[in-house]
């Protein structure tokens, strides 16, 4: 069997090469990746039986065919290109959209994702010499859990695996140990730094935040209500980030804050409209990615089911790739209220700005004609008020949404009762049972 050899390490970053080598450089790995993907891939051999197998231009990547988190699930076993003996570690897609779906990573997969988080934390500025609080977790098939993990370690950084554990934990470990960066949910690293700064602790040691599953700047990179918390608590200190278990690669700000950096030789990004064409830099579409060098399950035009956009301009931190923007939403998650289309974050965006609640999530039922949301909230104190809440929100949207109170434990029990990451939509609609 043919296996892609290279190795991972901080001198292959394609990323501050100009960019006609970039290209080049891609193109190469591109072709090495179809090769490899229709030799043991069952799935790809079969879907892409039709195209003459001879080398393409990332230009003619748009002649072949995507693949959707729907096929993912539906060929699952096909997509595996490895015998099992060869998968190291088997993760499961988090199921708020779609059919949840093995993802299989071998040795060297493993090892890739070490090399794509490292090459993050080096843009948001960690350097070997740094401990790094992780306030996520390894286990429950949390593969992000384990890539920031290997990306430290490959780093050379010490890694500080506490895990969702209390506030009062990770204050004791920020006081003993001074991390100078930590990894986490924004929400949480909000409530974090409040906790921090009720208890009178220096945090002066904190220099950077790595943060993960929340977005914390808008379409125009302004910051979100959320990043306005954050930058009150941790001014100039966060960096965000996107990445999909399937696509097996993040995507982190540097020093500019102005994007996330893929890793230029990890990935091939395109903006793919409704009819599946390539839009220009600049246009919203769907973000779908063709991940490099992946041997477990080797993908080609990923369809993440994020909406977004690319940024093709030069970079002040001196990196010539391509940039994606903050996530706008899900395209599964898109509602049809009373002939309005808008996605949750509309409504998220609003709650986020109130210092009253404390957490929050939405359920979303109906048929295909019209959508029906209601919003759960937790008040961190005794001055609830739903109708404020409710009058701020038709500001925004033109819609009247029923809001219940709920308790904090109750809101933390369904947002991350089903995954390591806060899941804040609930998707109840008769087409998605």
């Amino acid at each position: 069997m043919t296996i892609m050899k290279t190795y991972f390490n901080a001198k292959n970053d394609l990323s501050f090469l100009p960019r006609e080598e970039i290209i080049k450089r891609q193109t190469k790995l591109l072709n090495q990746h179809i090769r490899y993907t229709r030799e043991h891939s069952a799935y790809y051999r079969r879907t892409l039986a039709h195209l003459p197998q001879k080398d393409i231009t990332i230009e003619e990547l748009a002649a072949f065919p995507t693949t959707s988190k729907h096929d993912l699930a539906l060929y699952n076993d096909e997509f595996s290109a490895v015998p099992e003996q060869d998968v190291t570690d088997i993760c499961f897609t988090s199921g708020t959209t779609g059919k949840p779906c093995r993802i299989f990573y071998t040795k060297r997969d493993i090892d890739r994702l070490s090399y794509n988080d490292m090459l993050g934390f080096i843009a948001a500025g960690i350097t070997p010499f740094d401990k790094v609080l992780l306030t996520c977790t390894i286990d429950c098939c949390f593969i992000a859990g384990l890539a920031y993990y290997g990306g430290v370690f490959k780093l050379g950084a010490a890694a500080i695996r506490n895990g969702l554990n209390t506030l009062e934990s990770h204050a004791g470990i920020i006081r003993n140990e001074k991390p100078g960066a930590i990894v986490g949910v924004p929400s949480f690293l909000v409530k974090l730094g409040r906790y921090l700064q009720e208890g009178g602790m220096d945090c002066s040691s904190i220099r950077t935040l790595v943060c993960i599953g929340e977005p914390v700047r808008n379409r125009k990179m302004e910051l979100t209500p959320l990043g306005e918390k954050l930058q009150a608590i941790w001014p100039d200190r966060f960096y965000s980030t996107y990445a999909s278990s399937e696509i097996a690669t993040s995507f982190t700000e540097c020093s500019a804050r102005c994007g996330g950096h893929p890793p230029g030789d990890l990935a091939i990004v395109e903006i793919l409209d409704e009819q599946g064409q390539p839009v220009p830099a600049g246009q919203t579409g769907e973000v779908t990615v063709t991940p490099l060098q992946v041997t477990g399950m080797p993908l080609i035009r990923f369809r993440t089911g994020d909406i977004g956009f690319i940024i093709d301009e030069n970079c002040s931190c001196g990196r010539n790739t391509l940039r994606i923007s903050p996530i706008l939403g899900r395209k599964s998650q898109m509602l049809k209220i009373k002939g309005t289309t808008l996605f949750p974050n509309s409504f998220f965006i609003v709650l986020d700005s109130i210092d009253s609640i404390a957490d929050y999530y939405m359920e979303v039922s109906g048929s295909a004609l019209s959508d029906e949301v209601e919003l759960f909230v937790a008040f961190s104190r005794d001055c609830a008020d739903s109708a404020q809440i409710s009058e701020l929100l038709y500001a925004k949207t033109r819609l009247h949404i029923p809001i219940h109170t709920v308790s904090e434990a109750e809101a933390k029990a369904r947002i991350y009762g089903s995954s390591r990451k806060p899941v804040r939509f609930f998707d109840l609609r008769e087409n998605n049972l």
